[in-house]
């Protein structure tokens, strides 16, 4: 048992041995009799009255209420016997040496519960001020344990230092392991299992010496916060003893709140952690994506002109230059699929005052009423319908719908931007849907919240 682990016993009101604590009273009694003997002769009995309360304040500060009662009634008689005529008896003849006897008896047993119940209220504020430290020096040490694992490994360590038994730490609570132990690396039998697995289920004390698991060699303690059961403590002495008296089971407690705080907190970081990895990373993939519509696309595009010139031309072998169109085309789909399914891309039709933009059935909406678009001119739309609210340029443009070797022929995209004005605005010559931008592009107007 360390150091820490008698201090904190200590904490309790430390009465000494019972023969001690009344001997030391009855001689400070003794010591203020012969001091009144002294001084008797010459000022008489009356101020060895007041001799007799330091005793009884001595003994109940020194030794507890109980010693300092029978240091008034030792007082009390001693008085009696040697300052009250007749004098060695124990007989009083004076009625005034009967009130001052009484007197004094009543003052020192007042005296004795007052100083006596202000040492015990000592001894308490003393121990809880010591509880309070430790405590914090818990917490203090806790919070210096970054990941869940070092958590279990500083509490079960600390909790050997206060406790001074065996300590293993069990988290999980459908496949239950042990994370962590000290003094030494220990091992659990399947009843220990079976009762941590109660302690994790039901936020119960379980094991040794308590009813519901009498099979285990360790009494377990739950670890648990606001949101459930995070692990179980469990405590067992080499001894075969209770490991934990009924007075620490309060700063049991209270460590294992603490426990529970910072196994909270450390879980909450890691799932931080886990979900900005996880937010970067879907970034990163929405970042390549677009980077395959932007790049792949436009040259798959210029391989289905070339191969279109091909076959008006006549003079390539037109089952070759028919393959070549039809394996671009798919690959063209299948792009178009997986920048579809990047995350953070919305299945959800895109609604824009009267008109609906369906990216995922590659369907176009006014009013309810569905609008049929070539598929140039819904390219251009799906393409804008991509980037709403933002301007792309004109070489943007015919680079994603006809391709990079049209990039120069602006004609083709005023004449898509015209017919899909007359086909989606209220009014074509004012229009409010896709904006121009003067010698920069188009604009679509961003969907509605």
């Amino acid at each position: 048992m360390t150091r820490r682990t008698f201090a904190y016993r200590g904490w309790a009101p430390g009465i000494a041995p019972r023969w001690q604590a009344y001997g030391t009273a009855l001689l400070m009694v003794a010591a203020s009799t012969l001091a009144g003997l002294l001084i008797a002769p010459r000022w008489g009995s009356g101020p060895v009255v007041l001799l007799y309360l330091p005793p009884v304040l001595g003994a109940s500060i020194l030794c507890g209420l109980w010693p300092a009662l029978a240091a008034a009634l030792a007082s009390t008689l001693a008085y009696n016997y040697f300052f009250t005529a007749p004098y060695r008896s124990f007989v009083i003849y004076s009625p005034a040496d009967m009130v001052t006897v009484a007197i004094l008896f009543l003052v020192a047993l007042v005296t004795s519960h007052l100083a006596g119940s202000m040492r015990e209220q000592a001894h308490l504020a003393r121990g809880h001020a010591a509880r309070n430290a430790t405590i914090a020096g818990f917490a203090r040490r806790l919070l210096s344990s970054a990941s869940e694992l070092d958590i279990a490994h500083a509490a079960v360590r600390e909790l050997y230092g206060l406790l001074g038994c065996n300590v293993v730490l069990v988290m999980g609570r459908d496949d239950p392991r042990l994370v962590a132990s000290a003094p030494t690396e220990m091992s659990l039998t399947p009843g220990d299992i079976a009762a941590a697995t109660l302690a994790l289920q039901t936020c119960d004390r379980t094991g040794r010496g308590i009813r519901r698991a009498m099979l285990a060699d360790w009494e377990f303690h739950p670890v648990a916060s606001d949101h459930g059961v995070l692990a179980a403590v469990g405590l067992a002495r080499d001894d075969g003893l209770q490991p934990v008296q009924e007075h620490l089971l309060l700063l049991l407690d209270n460590l294992l709140d603490q426990a529970a705080l910072a196994l909270e907190r450390a879980r909450l970081e890691r799932e931080a952690r886990e979900f900005a990895a996880l937010r970067e990373r879907d970034r990163l993939r929405s970042a390549l994506l677009a980077s395959i519509g932007e790049d792949v696309k436009p040259r798959l595009m210029a391989i289905l002109s070339a191969a279109r010139a091909l076959r008006r031309d006549g003079a390539s072998d037109k089952a070759l230059v028919a393959t070549v169109s039809a394996e671009t085309s798919k690959l063209d789909r299948y792009i178009e699929n997986l920048v579809d399914l990047s995350p953070g891309s919305d299945r959800k039709p895109i609604q824009i005052g009267a008109v609906t933009i369906d990216l995922y059935r590659r369907s176009v909406r006014r009013e309810n009423e569905e609008v049929h678009l070539t598929p140039k001119e819904y390219a251009v739309l799906a393409e804008l319908s991509k980037h709403a609210g933002r301007v792309l340029t004109h070489a943007h443009l015919l680079r994603a719908v006809w391709g990079p070797a049209q990039e120069g022929q602006i004609d083709y995209l005023r004449v898509a931007v015209r017919a899909l004005r007359q086909k989606l605005e209220q009014n074509p010559a004012l229009p409010e849907l896709i904006v121009n931008q003067p010698a920069v592009g188009y604009r679509l107007r961003p969907p509605e919240c």
